[in-house]
């Protein structure tokens, strides 16, 4: 069964279809495109951080707290010598009157991220081409 199809729309931009939805990429203006979108690696590292965000807010959901001020930033560290990420660093600022006994639980939820477990054990990628 197909999961989602993949369509070149123009330029550079790249887009997803997932079953009612549109993932548009794009590259910057630097790499050759219109930088109307995300690049498509911006997208990976932004489904980590969501992913790692549903989970504080399902965690938040299930205790009754509030989310209202919570806000999730992510950083990244490069190795100079490839250029590939060495961390990723995520950074939950939770919101106010968040109960302390919960900071510890709270960034256990968020470890299981699905996106997250992929990375620790990827899945093989097996291209093909057909006509």
């Amino acid at each position: 069964m197909e999961y989602l199809k993949v369509q070149f729309p123009g330029g550079l931009r790249v887009d997803a279809h997932v079953r009612e939805h549109i993932i548009r990429t794009d590259q910057p203006v630097k790499s050759g495109g219109e930088n109307s979108a995300p690049a498509p690696f911006q997208l990976f590292l932004g489904s980590i951080a969501t992913c790692a965000g549903f989970y504080a807010v399902a965690f938040c959901r299930n205790k009754g707290i509030s989310t209202e001020g919570m806000v999730l930033t992510m950083n990244i560290e490069k190795d100079p010598t490839t250029g590939l990420i060495r961390e990723i660093l995520m950074d939950l600022k939770l919101p106010e009157g968040f109960p302390e006994k919960y900071e510890k639980a709270i960034i256990r939820s968020m470890e299981l991220c699905t996106v997250k477990k992929h990375l620790e054990n990827p899945p093989e990628c097996i291209v093909t081409v057909s006509y």
